[in-house]
């Protein structure tokens, strides 16, 4: 089998398999854009000031 022909089958199956579970679609688009929402947040995170313990329990109790 040739390389084109076995890529051209490749390409078949996996467009046979995206149209019949988009939800695997889905699934991967969500998970890349979760990884990317965490990098920016690091990115963020790291370019700020550092909380002390006590502050970051006041607001997670509601307080300011």
């Amino acid at each position: 089998m040739d390389d084109e022909r076995l890529k051209d089958l490749f390409k078949t199956a996996l467009r046979e398999v995206l149209e019949e579970r988009k939800d695997i679609l889905r699934d991967v688009i969500e998970e890349v854009l979760e990884d990317i929402a965490l990098a920016r947040a690091i990115d963020q995170g790291q370019r700020t000031e550092e909380a002390s313990r006590s502050k970051v329990f006041s607001i997670l109790e509601g307080g300011h």
